[in-house]
């Protein structure tokens, strides 16, 4: 900011905030105020991010399909929020805030975020009601819970996760069904989870998962569905890859390692403003004609965001720009007026 001192008028900065003034700001500040500025921006342009299973020959159940997962994000102090662990050198439990999120797959950023500590299990973040008939949701073995299993089974949401070990069940159906050199390819599971008065029948699904350069190994998913094709369901579970590429999306390009503030309200707000920045990143990638890597546009929006450019134009055609900037810093001056003039 000192460096672009000159053009800081033209957006309301006269003078440049402190650190500790910033720190102050953000502790009285709440931090409801960006998530609204989130969810707003979030609203207006969800359209342009959804992509076209048409185009990209997607399966139709990709627009139904919602994916859940939470991310840590480890802080200096353990006073504001509960951390989870133990530091390998110290021993010391580090505080750490926990962002759980859920994505639409065909949108790829958060439609919901909520906040909470490190030790807070996943399963809060499971709200059956906040989704309707023929909606998909698939998620992480942390959220199993047979209360809402069933809940979403009532509903008509297909939900599908991958089973914990050690799980307690009752087989009703097992049958194999094998590959043309004699190997198992999938093996289903009709089963019945018994806990206190709930009785949850799901399906269970195994498969081999190979992956190159490494043993394979069988993967069971739990699923309440019993019309989709094993491989439609092991295909959904795949997709739930797409948010942890979208976690590390946000870490590599926008370091959370340090906070202007050590108040809960402070780190939110840096979270918050971290995921609009993610947010309108992912619009202006999607609304570009010429092809350009998420690393890429970061980069370059942080070298001229402080330039007076069209940046949809320079992006689109930087090399035509270019061309007009050079052409642009050749031409001599122009002729100003002197005080004797």
């Amino acid at each position: 900011m000192i460096a672009e001192v000159r053009k800081l008028h033209h957006i309301g900065i006269e003078t440049i905030p402190r650190r500790s003034t910033l720190s102050d700001a953000n502790a009285r500040r709440s931090e409801k105020i960006f998530e609204e500025i989130y969810q707003d921006l979030y609203q207006r342009n969800k359209e342009k991010l959804i992509s076209d299973s048409r185009k990209s020959n997607t399966e139709s159940w990709m627009d139904r399909l919602y994916i859940i997962d939470s991310t840590t994000i480890t802080l200096f102090s353990n006073m504001i929020f509960k951390g989870v662990g133990r530091h390998p050198k110290t021993g010391k439990k580090k505080g750490g805030i926990k962002v759980h999120s859920v994505i639409h797959a065909n949108e790829g950023v958060p439609c919901d975020v909520q906040f909470t500590s490190a030790a807070t299990n996943d399963s809060f973040m499971l709200a059956p009601s906040h989704y309707g008939h023929n909606d998909i949701v698939t998620l992480d073995r942390a959220y199993i819970n047979y209360a809402k299993f069933e809940e979403l089974t009532d509903r008509g949401v297909i939900c599908v996760t991958k089973m914990k070990k050690n799980l307690n069940y009752e087989v009703l159906l097992d049958c194999m069904e094998q590959n043309m050199d004699g190997k198992m390819q999938y093996r289903e599971q009709i089963v019945v989870f018994r806990k206190g008065e709930i009785n949850h029948i799901a399906r269970i699904v195994t498969y081999v998962d190979i992956k190159k350069g490494k043993q394979p190994k069988l993967i069971s998913l739990l699923t309440n569905d019993f019309d989709m094709t094993a491989e439609t369901i092991v295909d959904i579970y795949r997709k739930r890859w797409q948010i942890e590429s979208l976690f590390k999306q946000i870490k590599q390009n926008f370091p959370l390692r340090y906070f202007y503030g050590e108040s809960g309200n402070a780190i939110k707000i840096q979270i918050w403003v971290t995921l609009i920045a993610n947010l309108l990143i992912s619009i202006l990638q999607k609304s570009l004609q010429r092809k350009w890597s998420f690393s890429g546009l970061a980069t370059i929006i942080r070298i001229i965001l402080m330039y007076y450019i069209n940046l949809a134009k320079f992006l689109n055609q930087p090399d035509a720009n270019l061309q007009i900037l050079l052409a642009e810093a050749t031409e001599s001056p122009p002729q100003m007026a002197t005080l004797f003039d």
